[in-house]
């Protein structure tokens, strides 16, 4: 396969793996867990080719570099399961939106704050957006009561993260669950 003009070559990932190691000597462990300490590279790799395995750089920072003998195959297999596990367990926290208006009914309160308490439940921030029309910017207060009350009642489980503020023709605010 042909690389694109100028673009750079290829960089492996991962460790360095046996004729790739370029110093001169190395801190060895062998297959079995065993300390051989310092080592000329040729004859680590002439140890590692007897066992059947590969000489691998687990630490190469190190003076001098500290190199195990194992197989890569199963060491980048394993590595590899071992991240997708770290993936699996991540959580990925959204924002999710609730919007009212500042002349909102009870009973829709209800239903809007009962869907907040179901975000915050599951790990997610919500932001809440008062929207205002026409005459309604005249009485910005009765916006600023009615997060206070959202803000009031969701304090046990919920802190705020984004206080108020009014943005044009609306006011948001963003609450964050407490873990």
């Amino acid at each position: 396969m042909r690389r694109p003009f100028r673009a750079p070559p290829p960089t492996k990932e991962g460790p360095r793996t046996n004729h790739e190691i370029r110093v001169r000597e190395v801190q060895l462990i062998d297959h079995e867990g065993a300390n051989r300490g310092v080592v000329l590279t040729e004859e680590a790799m002439n140890i590692a080719m007897e066992a059947g395995m590969d000489l691998v750089e687990i630490q190469p920072n190190a003076n001098p570099p500290v190199c195990k003998i194992l197989d890569y195959g199963r060491y980048k297999y394993q590595a590899q399961k071992k991240a997708a596990e770290a993936r699996k367990k991540q959580k990925v926290v959204e924002i999710k939106e609730i919007k009212m208006r500042p002349n909102i009914d009870t009973h829709d309160y209800e239903v809007k704050m009962k869907s907040m308490l179901r975000f915050f439940s599951e790990g997610d921030k919500v932001k809440v957006t008062l929207r205002f029309r026409g005459r309604e910017m005249a009485h910005q207060d009765l916006g600023m009561k009615l997060l206070n009350k959202v803000r009031d009642e969701t304090a046990e489980i919920a802190k705020v993260e984004a206080s108020p503020k009014l943005e044009g023709r609306q006011m948001v605010m963003i609450l964050a669950p407490i873990k």
